[in-house]
């Protein structure tokens, strides 16, 4: 029998896609065997070490459109193995995200996965509460207002990427970015301070935050506890949004709703964003299998399913218009605030092999600023020589 070999990423916002596997089997006699599913973090840290070992021989991974760089040196370029036609149907920004220059050959981008989503954070929150904020200080006066014991004003990502996200938005909100056209970083500024100062304030001097923020919260559990009631707003990304849609997994089905994010200092809103996707290894035993089960899996029947029933944005433009014109009230309007987000205030970070080095810096430092065992300063000025030191 013939077998594929995968490693997929885990967590209730991408296990849905487990469903979809059988019908691939029964359409091609193809066994797979999912021989790692684990959360985002980890899975990164296990490609680290397997891809280019003889462990690394998979024949199809999940990847994400900011990590595949990292990864590159190690996957098959899809071009010429995929046509034109097949990419037809796909958002050309995303497939932006999918391309980018390898290895010694610098003046041509390669395309290196498939997508399967587009990831932005909006607002949810407590619609029973309070109205939208518009801002982020008259957010934080919300915060502020309806904390009480066991009842938080505020919840993030507490460490690796999320916390590096949120610190991402922030500071893109303040007017700032991490680097400039030529990669000099460029964070160490007033809206880094800024960026930095907020999030010292809500965790450590307003309290709004789960005092175990850093140590247990991050992603699950900040979608988990908003929909249990325990939280007045976060920002959540729409591979969640199927367990919004059912009572039995949102205790507040009835009292949130969803926005825009609030807008910065500097009158800007931003969101961090990018894509999950596919790849395949060189070192995979059937990367042709590889390749059809990557091409199966973004299809229109899967990017429908995933996006009707998980709550994912397909990259589909077809499927992205289909999902819009049947869905009706708070559904509808979490689709339209995707979209704006999206196409008006979505922060994609550089493309570039070094970039995972750049977050794991950053989330470190933003961990020290907020709990004030650094200054805003101190901290931005060792992210900036640590930063340096990995461009070198």
């Amino acid at each position: 029998m013939k077998e594929l070999h995968l490693a997929l990423i885990g967590g209730p916002q991408y296990d849905g896609l487990l469903e979809q596997l059988p019908k691939f089997e029964q359409q091609t006699g193809y066994r797979l065997h999912v021989d790692v599913r684990l959360p985002h973090v980890e899975l990164n840290e296990r490609m680290a070490k397997d891809l280019g070992t003889e462990n690394g021989h998979y024949d199809m991974i999940s990847t994400h459109t900011k990590y595949c760089p990292s990864q590159a040196e190690h996957l098959q370029p899809l071009d010429g193995l995929v046509d034109a036609d097949e990419l037809s149907d796909f958002v050309p920004r995303v497939l932006e995200l999918c391309r980018f220059s390898t290895g010694t050959d610098q003046t041509r981008e390669k395309l290196m996965q498939l997508p399967r989503n587009f990831d932005a954070r909006i607002l949810f929150y407590r619609a029973d509460l309070i109205a939208a904020p518009q801002t982020w200080d008259e957010a934080a006066t919300q915060m502020v207002e309806h904390t009480r014991d066991g009842f938080y004003g505020f919840a993030f990502p507490g460490r690796h990427s999320g916390l590096f996200g949120t610190f991402y938005e922030l500071l893109g909100m303040a007017g700032g970015d991490l680097f400039d056209a030529d990669l000099n970083p460029i964070f160490n500024s007033e809206a880094g301070e800024w960026s930095l100062t907020y999030l010292h304030r809500v965790h450590s001097v307003d309290r709004v935050t789960p005092p175990d923020l850093i140590e247990n919260w991050y992603y699950d559990e900040i979608s988990g506890r908003f929909r249990d009631g325990d939280v007045l707003m976060v920002g959540d990304f729409p591979g969640f949004y199927g367990l919004y849609q059912k009572r039995e997994t949102c205790k507040v089905f009835d009292q949130f709703d969803v926005a825009v994010y609030p807008a910065g200092p500097a009158g800007i809103r931003k969101s961090y964003a990018g894509g999950h996707s596919f790849a395949i290894p060189k070192a995979a035993r059937d990367p042709e299998g590889g390749l059809a089960l990557a091409k199966y899996l973004t299809s229109s029947e899967v990017q429908w399913q995933e996006a009707s029933v998980g709550g994912h944005t397909p990259v589909r433009k077809s499927i992205f218009e289909k999902i819009k014109s049947t869905q009706s009230g708070r559904d509808a309007k979490r689709m339209a605030v995707l979209e704006e987000t999206i196409t008006q205030y979505a922060m994609v970070p550089p493309k570039f092999a070094r970039y995972p080095l750049i977050e794991d810096i950053l989330w470190s430092g933003v961990q020290e600023a907020m709990t004030g065992k650094l200054t805003t300063k101190e901290t931005l000025l060792l992210m900036e020589e640590k930063v340096q030191e990995v461009l070198q």
